[in-house]
């Protein structure tokens, strides 16, 4: 497969698909519940969280790379893991603070861009804003991973 967007798109399906995986089942709930919390704790929290996170989306893309044929170059498949694990990270410290009154970081540019009354209705506002976040980054690091030149 050597065509940019084909490959774009195998590598956001593997992406998208081991990320609801690594969120969902990988993580644990000690992680899910602390993450957010300020200081020491929540930073390793949320450190061990995008950690597994990270390596769950590397063994995918990893499987995808073999069995498609994709022959992603390394170089792109790490600096694409990265952005996404830097802005998963980013986001999951706000885990727990999307109702906040006073909010920080993500949260902060959520109620920025006008969502700051939904956040502040609906319990499952946050969850959505926060995997919209996710997806949304996915899709960059996709593109930056698939857009290259393949590897012989």
């Amino acid at each position: 497969m050597t065509d940019p967007a084909a490959r774009a798109a195998a590598v956001w399906a593997a992406l998208s698909a081991s990320h609801d995986v690594a969120d969902h089942w990988v993580q644990i709930d000690a992680q899910a519940v602390a993450k957010g919390k300020p200081g020491r704790e929540g930073v390793k929290a949320c450190a061990a969280h995008v950690a597994t996170y990270t390596a769950t989306q590397a063994a995918a893309l990893y499987a995808a790379n073999r069995l498609l044929g994709l022959r992603l170059d390394w170089r792109r498949a790490a600096l694409g893991l990265a952005i996404s694990a830097g802005t998963h990270y980013i986001a999951d410290r706000q885990g727990g603070h999307w109702r906040d009154e006073k909010p920080k970081g993500v949260v902060k540019l959520a109620a920025a861009t006008g969502h700051a009354g939904w956040l502040q209705r609906d319990p499952g506002a946050g969850y959505l804003m926060d995997q919209s976040w996710h997806k949304g980054w996915l899709a960059v690091a996709a593109a930056v991973i698939g857009a290259g030149e393949s590897q012989p």
